[in-house]
């Protein structure tokens, strides 16, 4: 069934163009991305489906591997890639709209701002480096290592290079707990400490290392949870 054959009330690209984009649902944004639907099913009833498979959620949807959204019935590799992309731009979005000032990391609620938009909804960890300048400003970051469900391995040596090569002054280390708990674990403390005196010795400072969960983080420079 094609958009134009539902009647207007059920049309997404006519409610956009009457009441706008942010009129739409979730699964009405997701429909005009699909264009028509397949297999009896209309196209709005294929977007309820796909978003039924993230549970209602953009950020599991964004999270979602491609060769699962590729399987998803009405989708296939195209609208799987057209998908994928579209949410990939809305996340760049989010992280420009958050730091389009540069303004100098000196909390870690804005190291969780910053990063949340690449941690949020993952079912693995991830461990990234932000690499400051004297200032406080950001250089760079980088994605060190995607782990297991469960634990990621902190590469202090990498870290160091790194850091000397990007000429940096000082280091965060931000990494997820898929678990929902930002509380840090025995391993997490003790690679901390192995990072702190790893950079220590050539005068980079290790500026804090922050755990990023859905709604709240852990500061080892402030040593507690805090709220979004």
């Amino acid at each position: 069934m094609r958009m134009k054959d539902l009647i207007p009330e059920e049309r997404p690209r006519e409610k956009m163009r009457l009441r706008g984009a942010k009129a739409l649902s979730n699964a009405e944004l997701l429909a005009i991305l699909l264009g028509s639907g397949t297999g009896g099913k209309s196209v709005m009833e294929v977007a309820l489906d796909i978003m039924k498979t993230a549970d209602g959620r953009l950020t599991l949807l964004g999270a979602m591997p491609l060769e699962r959204l590729v399987t998803q019935k009405g989708v296939g590799e195209v609208r799987a890639f057209t998908i994928a992309a579209a949410l990939e731009l809305g996340r760049r979005s989010f992280e420009e709209l958050a730091f389009i000032d540069k303004r100098p990391l000196t909390s870690p609620a804005l190291v969780f701002k910053l990063m949340l938009p690449l941690l949020k909804g993952l079912d693995h960890e991830e461990c990234w480096v932000l690499y400051l300048n004297r200032a406080n400003k950001l250089l760079q970051k980088e994605m060190l290592t995607s782990g297991s469900l469960e634990t990621t391995v902190i590469d202090s040596k990498r870290i160091l290079r790194h850091a000397i090569e990007k000429q940096a002054s000082s280091v965060i280390l931000v990494h997820n707990h898929p678990s929902g708990s930002p509380l840090p674990s025995e391993a997490d403390r003790r690679q901390t400490d192995i990072l702190h005196k790893a950079l220590s010795v050539v005068e980079i400072q290790l500026l804090d290392h922050v755990i990023v969960s859905e709604d709240c983080y852990f500061s080892f420079n402030e040593s507690h949870v805090c709220k979004a």
